[in-house]
């Protein structure tokens, strides 16, 4: 491997962008290192942030010329940190955040260091929205190119059912679009395989007709019950209801008795999209599971529902996560929820429970490359403290939990709900697909320079 050969290296890479790069010594640097993950801490040679298409070409070359590894950071989000490196270089695409959204198509061209915010907000001057994350500020890429759970996807499919092309830069420096007719390897391939072919500059989204939604959160008791009646609310419903279940401690909100904050207590985030005329009707089977210690279910713009967590969860936080898939929630299941939520160690960590039916499953095993079409359920588990020592110590309270969840889970896992220790979990997680997935690789990065990612490799 060879290494930056000093000042004028970085000029002629300067001279080639029309976005600048950051090097260690300059003020910023610190801050242009960073990732939402806290327990990531890597000092990257040199962060390119670049503006549009060709500077991500030329930070490209650049780093596959001189043998450099390359991290791409879209929102920073990805929990393993693979946004930032040691002694390579990173491209930041957050300055990429143009949005453009053709009402007559019902289509979106985001570039890729957009957020969820940006894409909520543009498409909802239309009445329009997609499948996006639960956190505003998480990117497009990472989750789109991971599958993409998110509140519209019992109704609407994932993230990546929606894509309906990207324009990409392969390893060799080439910039390519790519459609079901075009390139549609790649096209396949990103839709769930992870960041391994290339860098998404744009996607385009189909959009659907969802403007206001009835949503917010029900808190409960933890009782085993109220996650069973929520399994037989998600399997008598239709997928307009988009309901995730979580676990964790109460939170200091308004509208839960002051006794419950920081006690170990159930939920569900409910975002109704079908007609208002049935609010009270879904208000009142979310009521009917169980006690209700607070509620606050109220129509709102469907931006608003991905902003929920944002205060609770801000940039900075030290995470440790662990995800599995299951068919149905199967008894044993619930009980370790109820087990390990008993001692969710602070009020940022949580479990969360993400159906998986309806849409997502109207699309074939092997039609994208995320594979988990036959499951019901993703759960993520999320150990989230303030300091390092605090996450460092949680970290076998998500490993129990894992281990007590795998005798009922499915083989794998989601990778965007992986860690940096679960490499050997990509096979599984790809299933028949993996095959396909090496042979897309070998030919468009043979060399594995998108490698700083849960890695397929060629």
């Amino acid at each position: 491997m060879t290494t930056l050969t000093g000042a004028p290296d970085r000029q002629r890479l300067r001279d080639s962008l029309r976005g600048d790069i950051v090097e260690p010594g300059d003020p910023d640097y610190d801050e242009a290192r960073k990732v939402y993950n806290a327990m990531i801490d890597k000092r990257p040679a040199i962060v390119v942030r670049a503006v549009d298409a060709g500077d991500v070409m030329a930070t490209v070359d650049f780093a596959r010329e001189r043998g450099l590894p390359l991290a791409v950071r879209g929102g920073s989000h990805g929990v393993a940190g693979y946004g930032t490196c040691d002694d390579g270089v990173v491209l930041d695409l957050g300055r990429m955040r143009g949005t453009r959204v053709d009402p007559e198509t019902r289509t979106a061209r985001v570039e890729g260091g957009c957020t969820w915010a940006d894409v909520n907000h543009a498409t909802h001057a239309f009445g329009l929205a997609t499948t996006g994350g639960v956190v505003s500020s998480t990117g497009v890429g990472g989750l789109t190119t991971g599958g993409g759970m998110g509140y519209l996807a019992r109704r609407c499919g994932l993230a990546c059912d929606n894509l309906l092309s990207v324009d990409l830069v392969t390893a060799d420096g080439s910039f390519l679009t790519c459609t079901e007719e075009q390139n549609a390897d790649l096209m396949w391939a990103v839709r769930g395989g992870g960041g391994n072919f290339g860098v998404v500059t744009s996607f385009v989204y189909r959009l659907h007709p969802i403007a206001d939604i009835l949503g917010g959160p029900t808190f409960y008791p933890l009782d085993g019950e109220v996650i069973r009646r929520y399994r037989e609310m998600i399997a008598d419903s239709d997928g307009r209801l988009g309901a995730l279940f979580a676990v964790a401690l109460g939170p200091p909100l308004p509208f839960l008795p002051e006794r419950w904050h920081g006690r170990p207590i159930c939920g569900v985030i409910a975002c109704w999209s079908g007609p208002e005329e049935q609010d009270d009707e879904i208000r009142t089977r979310l009521s009917g599971l169980g006690p209700v210690l607070g509620q606050m279910v109220e129509r709102m713009p469907y931006p608003v529902i991905n902003t929920l967590f944002d205060e609770l969860l801000p940039a900075g936080l030290f995470h440790y996560w662990k995800g599995t898939f299951s068919r149905g929630l199967p008894d044993g299941a619930i009980d370790a929820y109820i087990d390990y939520g008993a001692s969710t160690p602070s009020l940022e960590s949580a479990t969360v429970v993400f159906p998986l039916d309806g849409a997502v499953q109207r699309v074939g095993p092997q039609d994208t490359a995320f594979a988990y079409r036959d499951v019901d359920y993703a759960t993520a588990l999320s150990g989230t403290l303030t300091t390092r020592e605090d996450c460092e110590a949680q970290r076998d309270w998500v490993r129990g939990f894992y281990d007590a969840l795998l005798p009922h889970s499915a083989e794998g896992g989601y990778v965007n709900f992986f860690d940096g220790d679960d490499q050997n979990l990509v096979r599984s997680n790809y299933r028949a697909n993996y095959d396909r997935l090496t042979q897309i690789k070998r030919r468009h990065d043979p060399g594995n320079l998108f490698r700083l990612n849960h890695n397929i490799a060629p």
